[in-house]
């Protein structure tokens, strides 16, 4: 008897599952179910991308405010957290899964440093080659070491030739010659008063005179340049110009502008809140239309500023990270920068942008792309400032002869990159 009344509870019980799975079962219509419980695809889950940096908070913002549009449907949020002297903070943390950012975002010249850390994982891990395809071949190069791509360009920086209307008379000369003449015919060092005025003790801003020459601070390789005969032939021919431009510091050529007391400045876009709060009425040429004696133009050195990605990030969130980065990419960022921050995008295509194309300042720095040069991005550059900054004041301030100032600068960067090791 108490086997039967088990078997009809069973039998019983058995029913009514059946009845409760045909009575929720959805009719077969050939189309999916509109009750998003019973997708086939549930949404993804919230994923929260950390990019350090310790640039300018609102570049960084307008950078996130787009990337993050373009991201709402994927739930991927980026978020930049600004870090003080942010690269030494990667280099304590940037193999700790636990505190490391998923990106970093900073300039070029120091990947080389963090590759040699073995902390970046290559593009290529991450995301298709293709998406650089749009962008500067200059600020490309920037982003390799060894022949691997290791950064994404965002956006880039150079210097560029700065003039005070109200002083400045004629045309910009076509020739560093024709430059020259000017210059020594409306200086009078005497009265306070300068035709152009450059930094001509740091090597970033005679570097439009040692690249052009063919010159070079230092090699991928890591071996300094400061007497190749390039490089002296470069720093003898800019000692004539050094003459003319008074002391070279920064404060002092900056203020001699901002005060009407220089007609021309070479400087970046780094100047242009100054020179506007100063009242004056500005414009910019593009060092690479004024030609050296060689027939090149000036070529400066360039920074070039974008993101990087921590190894540690790609374990749990490599599909996330290479969304970011190919909104990062896209030619509506670079609009975006340049219409809201003044900055000179990476991205070819935003150029085509009328906003854009519109920016004095920003089309001039394109335009320069064509000649200039990545700063060095391998770890013994850092070694190299010192030195050449020694030179360049033995030149140009002391009058010495360039060919003895680069061996003794050589020396001095030789033993410094040796200190290195």
């Amino acid at each position: 008897m108490k086997k039967v009344t088990a078997l009809l509870l069973a039998l019983a019980l058995c029913f009514a599952v059946l009845a409760g799975c045909s009575q929720s079962a959805p009719q077969d219509s050939g189309a999916p179910s509109s009750n998003p419980s019973q997708s086939t695809n549930p949404p993804a889950s919230p994923v929260t991308i950390t990019v350090w940096h310790d640039g300018d908070e609102g570049i960084m913002q307008t950078i996130a405010d787009q990337v993050n549009a373009q991201l709402a449907d994927d739930q991927i949020t980026v978020v930049f957290e600004k870090k003080t002297d942010m690269p030494n903070q990667l280099k304590l943390y940037g193999s700790d899964a636990a505190n490391a950012p998923d990106l970093y975002f900073y300039a070029h010249d120091v990947l080389g440093t963090f590759v040699a850390m073995d902390i970046l994982a290559p593009l290529s891990d991450v995301v298709d080659a293709s998406i650089l395809a749009d962008h500067l071949p200059m600020t490309v190069e920037a982003g390799q070491i060894g022949g691997t791509q290791y950064l994404l360009p965002v956006y880039f920086e150079t210097l560029v030739f700065l003039y005070n209307k109200a002083l400045w008379e004629g045309d910009i000369p076509a020739t560093t010659e024709e430059l020259y003449d000017y210059m020594a015919a409306h200086t009078d060092a005497a009265a306070g008063t300068y035709a152009v005025v450059n930094q001509h003790t740091n090597a970033y801003n005679v570097s439009p005179f040692i690249n052009g020459f063919g010159g070079y601070v230092i090699d991928e390789n890591g071996k300094p340049g400061l007497n190749d005969p390039k490089t002296i032939e470069a720093a003898a021919y800019n000692q004539k110009f050094g003459a003319l431009q008074a002391d070279g510091d920064y404060n002092t050529v900056t203020t001699l502008f901002n005060e009407g007391k220089a007609a021309a400045i070479i400087g970046g876009p780094w100047l242009v809140s100054g020179i506007e709060a100063a009242g004056i009425d500005y414009g910019i040429a593009s060092l690479s239309d004024i030609k050296l004696p060689n027939g090149n133009g000036l070529a400066p050195f360039s920074g070039i500023q974008g993101a990087g990605v921590l190894k540690v990030a790609l374990a749990e969130k490599k599909d996330a990270i290479a969304k970011v980065l190919t909104a990062m990419a896209s030619p509506e960022v670079g609009v975006d920068l340049a219409v809201k921050s003044g900055c000179a995008p990476a991205n070819n295509k935003s150029y085509d942008d009328p906003q854009v194309a519109g920016k004095e300042m920003i089309s001039v720095i394109q335009k320069t792309a064509s000649t200039a040069r990545p700063m060095p991005n391998i770890p013994e550059m850092g070694a190299m400032w010192g030195p050449a900054e020694t030179m360049l004041t033995a030149i140009n301030k002391n009058g010495a002869d360039p060919a003895q100032a680069a061996e003794e600068a050589q020396a001095a960067a030789e033993q410094a990159i040796a200190d290195m090791q």
